[in-house]
C-alpha cells in the first residue's frame, strides 16, 4: 500500500507540431518557458521562449510579480496564462511543471521531447 500527499496531475502534452504552430502563430495566452540554465538558453532556444532556470532557481514561480522581475528583468507570467515548458530532454521541464501547478498555475503543458527533438526535427533556433 503507498500513500500520496496528493494526486499528481498530468501536464497537458505538447509534440513538436504544437510547439512549432506555437511559435508560428504566437498566442497571447501561451507562454513557452524554456526551464534549462542561462549558458545552455543561450547557445540556442526555441523562438519566443522565455528563460526561467528551474534548477538553479527553483523558487521563481512562487516569486511576488515583484521580486520576479527584479530578478529575471520581466513579468512573471499570470496565472491565467497556460505554461508551457521544456528544457534539454524533459526532466527539468516536468518538475517545473509540477512546480507550477504548486504555486497557482491551473493550465500547464510539457513539450516532452524538448530541445533534443526540437533541434532533430529542425526547428527555427
Amino acid at each position: 500500500l503507498r500513500w500520496h500527499s496528493s494526486p499528481v496531475e498530468e501536464s497537458k502534452a505538447y509534440a513538436f507540431d504544437d510547439v512549432k504552430r506555437l511559435v508560428e502563430s504566437p498566442d497571447s495566452d501561451i507562454i513557452l518557458i524554456d526551464v534549462r540554465e542561462p549558458s545552455e538558453y543561450n547557445s540556442g532556444f526555441i523562438p519566443t521562449a522565455i528563460n526561467i532556470p528551474i534548477s538553479s532557481q527553483p523558487d521563481a514561480l512562487f516569486l511576488p510579480a515583484d521580486e520576479f522581475e527584479d530578478r529575471f528583468g520581466f513579468q512573471k507570467p499570470a496565472l491565467s496564462k497556460e505554461v508551457v515548458f521544456y528544457c534539454k530532454a524533459g526532466v527539468r521541464s516536468a518538475a517545473a511543471a509540477q512546480l507550477a501547478r504548486q504555486s497557482g498555475y491551473d493550465k500547464v503543458g510539457e513539450y516532452r521531447g524538448s530541445w533534443i527533438d526540437w533541434e532533430r526535427r529542425g526547428g527555427n533556433v
